[in-house]
């Protein structure tokens, strides 16, 4: 399983890599525009954080699939090959989809939001789909059984792809996905620090370090003995 940031914030990348086990960064068009800079300012900026090898995803606009072949090579040529476009799943972005398999470009479907979108996507050569679990719940559907549905139809059918799970709210969407075995999830700072966050983890260690201190010393530890 791979764990993506889903954040364009570089402060915020640079803190959640420092701690946590991660594989690359997913950007959208909104993401990108909160930051208010240049975009491949940002995205160089990232790219260097992650280091070559690692997945940044960047969107494209265009409403034409010719537009979004050009900008999926102006993309990899400016943050390299190892980029990958996400490409909405609509008709224009499944016949974009087809092109940039054909040359090679690495890609992903995105803005999906039903079943039948993934799967054509994973058709198409998508090397991930990716749903929108907590933006296809508040439309008063289940986000996760949709995401489970393509993972089982990617999976049931040997289709050469799996699931990017996006829009998460909390941390539990995101163990459910993780624990049905999806290929990559990708998550905000905020829920990032939701893994972890809990009055009962606190309490523990606060209580080790006060019981060794009763025992060692205000302030030892074992590197101290």
């Amino acid at each position: 399983m791979k764990l993506c940031i889903d954040d364009a914030n570089v402060e915020q990348i640079r803190r959640i890599l420092e701690y946590y086990p991660v594989d690359g960064v997913s950007t959208n068009p909104s993401i990108l525009a909160k930051t208010g800079r240049p975009p491949y300012e940002v995205l160089r900026e990232i790219r260097s954080l992650i280091g070559p090898e690692g997945e940044l995803f960047v969107q494209v606009l265009s409403p034409k699939a010719e537009g979004m072949v050009k900008e999926a090579k102006k993309i990899t040529a400016e943050l390299g090959r190892t980029t990958l476009i996400k490409i909405p799943c609509v008709p224009e972005g499944f016949k974009a989809m087809k092109q940039l398999k054909k040359e090679g470009i690495r890609f992903i479907g995105t803005a999906v939001y039903t079943a039948m979108q993934g799967i054509l996507a994973a058709k198409c050569g998508a090397e991930y789909v990716a749903p929108y679990v907590n933006r296809i719940d508040n439309m008063g559907y289940d986000g996760v059984q949709v995401a489970r549905d393509i993972h089982d139809a990617i999976t049931a059918n040997g289709l050469d792809s799996g699931l990017l799970a996006a829009s998460f709210k909390n941390s539990q969407q995101v163990l459910e996905l993780v624990r049905y075995g999806v290929k990559a999830v990708t998550v905000s700072p905020d829920v990032f620090d939701g893994f972890v966050k809990n009055a009962a983890i606190d309490a523990a260690v606060r209580q080790f370090t006060e019981d060794f201190e009763g025992l060692a010393g205000e302030g030892k530890t074992m590197a101290d003995c």
